[in-house]
């Protein structure tokens, strides 16, 4: 898709009701307003963020392998490709590293946790727990995870990196039959046209996901949030900005960009994830509006898949707290030594960590079990309750950062139009997602 298709800078501005964050913002602020009023009404319609989540991810796993396979053909030789898959994982090894230290950091010097001598009710961490005993992994077991048991099962058990593998594996075939291989790539571009006029439709059910997502959450739990754990929320989120402003903002700067630019282009799927606190309810609008932002379409196909496997940034920053949170409120003292051997347990098992809604507190009681000796693994039970709250932080973080993760690992590659980039940021309204989703 050349840089021209991507946007019409003559557009006629569109009014505010026809814009699609105008009303998931409204359905963000009338689920508050619901979950305030009628808490036990509110607490029932969970469901809604589920059918909206669950309409996405039905199309996601087409999308992305169609995405991938036409992206990694589109490259010319199977070097270039290897040389984006390396510095792909490079910089998001590096990203989820520097993640996992700063929230080890901050809750460190703010000790949230510190002083509280709470007491573990057991049997708020027991479902827990038993789910963290049934997905949890060795290295050996991660690297079996890659492969899928069938070519079918990739698609149909919702596992995105084993989507990858299968993708990967398929283009490099493509690639080595000429024109043969060449009509089925032409093919597979049809089918991500048709999975993206599909996506369209379904974001008309935004607003509804995010209203239902959001009422639940005050419903719910809008009453039962303790001083002590309020102070981990705040500390949580304030970690989450300063990692965005300052961590994401250098890196930014550092390839020509305004990360608070960056983060207006993207405010619509930033204010859905917010309402569904799922990050994969806009995976297909991040691929479509990081390449009408100037990175080329097989960076991108690449890119963000990867990283919502390997990229949690936000996760990462919630695993780190979250334990020491618990060894503090328990009064356990965790060495340094033991932290960063913590630390480097959840850098393997934060990888392939689903971004949906309790990912993070299930790999999170994982890792606590792996460290049982030193942290009480019961103690997930004191932040079970918050979860959901700090959920959303988690996923808005991934995805910011798996946005600019691509355009930076497109800048890397060469594979940037800077020009276009400026142009998008300075002026987002140049860029209409549901015409390019229709013309994907």
């Amino acid at each position: 898709m050349a840089a021209t298709d991507l946007g019409n800078p003559s557009r006629v501005r569109k009014p505010l009701y026809r814009h699609l964050y105008f009303w998931v913002l409204a359905a963000i602020v009338l689920g508050v307003v619901v979950g305030l009023v009628f808490p036990a009404q509110a607490s029932q319609l969970k469901w809604l963020a589920d059918l909206f989540v669950n309409l996405v991810k039905m199309v996601i796993a087409p999308t992305i392998f169609c995405t991938i396979v036409v992206g990694i053909a589109g490259l010319g030789n199977l070097a270039k490709a290897g040389g984006l898959a390396l510095r792909t994982i490079l910089y998001f090894t590096a990203m989820t590293t520097l993640a996992l230290t700063i929230g080890l950091i901050v809750v460190n010097v703010l000790k949230p946790g510190h002083g509280l001598g709470i007491k573990v009710n057991e049997k708020t961490a027991a479902a827990t727990l038993d789910q963290a005993k049934a997905s949890s992994e060795g290295v050996t077991d991660f690297i079996l995870s890659l492969v899928p048991k069938s070519f079918v099962s990739a698609f149909t058990d919702g596992q995105l990196i084993q989507v990858l593998v299968v993708a990967v594996l398929v283009a490099v075939a493509l690639a080595s039959m000429g024109e043969r291989g060449a009509k089925v790539v032409s093919a597979l571009d049809t089918v991500a046209k048709v999975m993206f006029g599909v996506i369209k439709v379904i974001m008309y059910a935004a607003p509804i996901g995010a209203f239902g997502g959001i009422a639940y959450t005050v419903g719910k739990f809008g009453s039962q949030v303790l001083t002590g754990l309020a102070f981990l929320m705040g500390a949580f989120y304030l970690t989450c900005a300063l990692f965005i402003v300052v961590v994401l903002g250098v890196i930014c700067r550092l390839c020509g960009f305004s990360v608070f630019k960056f983060l207006r282009y993207i405010k619509d799927e930033i204010l859905i994830v917010l309402g569904t606190s799922s990050s994969e309810s806009v995976l297909p609008r991040m691929l479509v509006k990081l390449e009408a932002a100037g990175a080329k379409k097989s960076v991108v196909g690449l890119t963000i898949p990867t990283g919502y496997s390997f990229n949690l940034d936000g996760t990462c920053i919630y695993l780190t707290m979250g334990a020491i949170f618990i060894a503090q409120a328990t009064g356990h003292d965790i060495s340094l030594g033991t932290q960063i051997g913590l630390l480097l347990f959840m850098l393997l098992s934060s990888k392939g960590a689903a971004g949906v809604t309790g990912a993070g507190l299930v790999t999170l009681a994982a890792s606590l079990q792996a460290f049982g000796g030193v942290i009480p693994a019961v103690g997930i039970a004191l932040i079970v309750g918050i979860d959901r709250f700090m959920s959303e932080a988690r996923a808005i973080t991934n995805v910011i950062g798996n946005g600019i993760g691509t355009l930076v690992v497109a800048r890397w590659q060469n594979e940037l139009d800077r020009e276009r980039l400026a142009e998008v940021l300075n002026n987002p309204s140049t860029v209409d997602v549901d015409a390019l989703m229709k013309a994907a």
